[in-house]
């Protein structure tokens, strides 16, 4: 790797693992200072390291100039050392060394910890997984903003008031108790969940980024694999689902970043690997009786990985549809059973189930989707509905693909 790339390369891996660490250490009273420790060991590195002066082992010299500032932090501040540090530096006086623990084994801990830490309901959905993007993942402020298509300013000041709240409720980084572990989980998985759709369906033209967000996603999830305790079949149910979602991955957007719908994939593009491991991830989550939206999620896009366009495929497809709706309704889930309805039953019989959808009319998809559904029926009526579709869209994207539409109707 060329010197010029190592050092954000290595933000985006080490950051995380230090500030986790030291997170861990500090609690959320002080996440503060354990930031502008790992900022400052970074900041130190890009001001002393040169073409010719980069270490022999750039993380180790990383993980050592942290703790040594945590440690130097520990020794000279008096409050801190009241209220944070004094049994630590009383046990450690012998070696001189502060509890900053960089272990491999320790960060994933860490990283585990603060991942029940993070996703906790008294803060909203959008702030977790900004904390999430930002102190386990190793994300900076710019490219927050940019998944969530925001601002460095609304950032800061959502993961400002998002730390407050989880000072303010006394959270601590800690992994839960055994009778806590399913209840905390949910919020967990959701929480991923929701972080791994932000780059698999998100609007942004940065496909880079994209691409950084499922992975991270999925990153996470694994860390929950690892672990004995959370290694359930709930959570390879999700992975399992991250695993077919992101085989397609490449074949969802073309080289002017824009969507390709499902049936103009190529197949050839199709992560072969990743589909044989969302497949073994599947059968491992079937253990037990318990069955979950991530279950059914997971079936719906192990089917989508199948190439071959049969009537066994989309009668699959619709099936598992109508049991999530039943186990958790969701318009948007409605609305995605009408298309596996279309291409099991025929467009009419679809039409007539997407025409209930009342509550979606203020969304282009399901205008987009009604003006598939009309095509060669009605063709004004598809217009129609691309028209409107065309209007309700928020992105240049978007716009490009319902244009695309209208011309090939014209």
């Amino acid at each position: 790797m060329q010197n010029d790339q190592l050092l954000p390369h290595l933000y985006r891996t080490e950051y995380r693992k230090i500030i986790a660490v030291l997170a861990r250490r500090f609690g959320f009273e002080h996440i503060q200072i354990a930031e502008d420790i790992a900022s400052d060991t970074f900041l130190l590195a890009s001001e002393t390291w040169t073409s010719d002066k980069v270490p022999a082992n750039p993380a180790a010299w990383l993980y050592t100039v942290a703790k040594n500032k945590a440690r130097d932090y520990l020794k000279h501040n008096a409050i801190f050392k009241e209220k944070v540090s004094g049994p630590v530096i009383a046990a450690s006086s012998v070696t001189g060394e502060a509890d900053i623990d960089l272990s491999e084994e320790n960060i994933k801990d860490s990283q585990l910890q603060m991942m029940f830490a993070i996703c906790q309901p008294v803060i909203a959905p959008e702030a977790q997984i900004g904390l999430a993007l930002r102190i386990l993942c190793g994300f900076g402020i710019d490219e927050i903003a940019d998944a969530f298509l925001s601002n460095k300013e609304t950032i800061n000041k959502r993961l400002f008031r998002a730390k407050e709240k989880l000072r303010e409720q006394n959270i601590k980084i800690a992994f839960p108790q055994n009778k806590e572990i399913n209840q905390r989980l949910e919020t967990v998985l959701l929480t991923l969940y929701l972080l791994f759709n932000e780059g698999y369906y998100s609007v942004s033209s940065n496909t880079n980024l994209r691409k950084e967000l499922c992975l991270e996603a999925m990153r996470l999830n694994y860390l929950l694999l690892e672990n004995k305790t959370t290694d359930l079949p709930i959570v390879n149910a999700l992975f399992s689902l991250m695993c077919f979602h992101a085989s397609r991955f490449d074949a969802r957007i073309d080289k002017d970043g824009e969507m390709i719908i499902y049936d103009e994939q190529d197949t050839s593009l199709w992560n072969d690997e990743l589909i044989s491991r969302g497949t073994n991830y599947l059968i491992r989550a079937s253990r037990g009786d318990q069955l979950t939206r991530y279950h059914l999620e997971a079936a719906i896009a192990y089917w989508h990985t199948q190439k071959q366009d049969s009537a066994e495929k989309w009668e699959s497809i619709l099936q598992l549809y109508n049991k999530l709706l039943i186990l958790e309704y969701s318009p948007m889930a409605a609305l995605n059973r009408t298309y596996a309805l279309a291409k099991a039953n025929g467009k009419e019989k679809a039409i007539t189930e997407a025409e209930k959808l009342t509550q979606l009319t203020g969304s282009h998809l399901y205008h987009t989707l009604l003006g598939y559904l009309y095509t060669a029926i009605d063709n004004e009526k598809a217009l129609q509905h691309l028209h409107q579709a065309l209007k309700l869209a928020k992105t240049t994207t978007e716009k490009n693909r319902i244009r695309k539409n209208m011309k090939a109707l014209n």
